[in-house]
């Protein structure tokens, strides 16, 4: 609400300058208070002021006279230009009119949809402002700027990057007390607290220092179908492993399902491993698990004995039941799959995603879905 004030505020001393473009960027830089969020606002601002693309607007004879190499000419006349500083409305309207009336392909003038010239339709020209059609900008302040998406990637539900997993992971903490320090930090709320009841005179509350108990357990699925996301993988990786906030921190690999053993690198060498219920029996139930991986495989790597065959191994205990035991055992997991939510049930392997989905809460390795996979890992709604 004080945002939206701030904005009739704004509106009110002319601070758009009776423009539609002011009021764009105005209106976006007073109400959008994330980059994350500027997408998802130029599609709104598209959405209601329609009439922005244009191209499926025109017939196929201007786009070819617009395709051709450009043609220039120096102008230096601001009166000219300035005469075309027109309304969208206005701008439309007129668009309209040379769509009815022009014939031929035109260049370096100041009226018809062209390149070059000062002509506020067409692009390649020194118009400042006006409908752009095709082309690139020279001046990147047309009218219609909203519809050209620029922000996609600043989105929250696009994939992460190592900064985005590092700040996620700030968030995965889970503190406890030492009972033998001394109280040497400052308890900024007690301290509030009690200075308010002592009618502002400062009174200070120090107590024990506090370190992140928590202990992670992180299981990769390497190789195979994994290898398109390695990067990623990589980054996620590289961000916990840098993290010095865990009590205890394992990582261990698998190739699609984890059978008798877990590997000690992502290479999944012979031999290189643990037995699996060698960490079930020493590794307790306090530490959280994130298993990484598309969960997408033949079914009867999952589902029958010896599915662990493509490592060159035979498993008398199915894979489901593995997954089963680790999940019985670690009730606070999550699983992230790299693969996009929207093809779970479309991809390859969507039979062998759905009943992993059943038996591990599963997000999208997003920063939405790796946000949300933290809240259940810690218990907040």
């Amino acid at each position: 609400m004080n945002e939206w004030l701030t904005f009739m505020d704004a509106l009110d001393k002319g601070l758009a300058h009776s423009s539609l473009t002011g009021f764009y960027q105005l209106c976006r830089a007073i109400l959008i208070k994330t980059e994350s969020d500027y997408d998802k606002f130029d599609s709104v601002f598209s959405f209601f002021f329609h009439g922005i693309g244009t191209e499926e607007l025109l017939p196929e004879a201007f786009w070819k006279w617009l395709s051709e190499d450009v043609r220039m000419r120096d102008v230096n006349d601001r009166l000219v230009i300035d005469e075309y500083l027109l309304e969208l409305e206005e701008l439309q309207k007129r668009f309209e009119e040379r769509k009815r009336e022009q014939k031929e392909r035109h260049d370096g003038g100041n009226y018809w949809i062209g390149t070059g010239g000062t002509s506020t339709m067409g692009h390649g020209g020194f118009n400042e402002r006006g409908i752009r059609v095709g082309g690139e900008g020279r001046h990147n302040r047309a009218l219609q700027v909203a519809g050209e998406r620029n922000f996609k990637d600043f989105r929250q539900d696009k994939l992460l990057d190592a900064r985005q997993f590092q700040m996620a992971f700030r968030k995965l903490k889970q503190y406890t007390a030492h009972d033998d320090a001394a109280p040497t930090e400052l308890d900024i709320d007690e301290t509030v607290n009690e200075t308010g009841k002592k009618a502002g005179q400062l009174s200070l509350v120090w107590a024990k220092p506090r370190k992140n108990a928590l202990k992670l357990l992180l299981l990769f699925d390497s190789d195979g179908s994994m290898l398109p996301y390695n990067r990623l993988c990589n980054k996620l990786f590289n961000a916990v492993s840098k993290s010095n906030h865990f009590r205890d921190l394992k990582v261990y690999y698998f190739h699609n399902c984890i059978y008798d053993y877990l590997y000690k690198t992502p290479f999944c060498r012979r031999g290189d491993w643990l037995e699996t219920d060698w960490l079930l029996a020493n590794l307790d139930s306090e530490y959280r698990l994130i298993i990484v991986g598309d969960a997408s495989m033949a079914p009867s790597e999952l589902l029958r004995r010896g599915g662990s065959a493509t490592m060159g191994l035979y498993n008398e205990v199915p894979g489901a039941e593995w997954m089963t035991k680790i999940r019985k055992r670690y009730e606070k997991s999550v699983w992230l799959n790299p693969i996009q939510s929207r093809n779970w049930d479309m991809v390859y392997g969507s039979s062998t995603i759905q009943i992993l989905r059943d038996m591990f809460p599963m997000y999208e390795l997003t920063i939405d879905g790796l946000d949300a996979a933290i809240k259940k890992l810690l218990n907040i709604r």
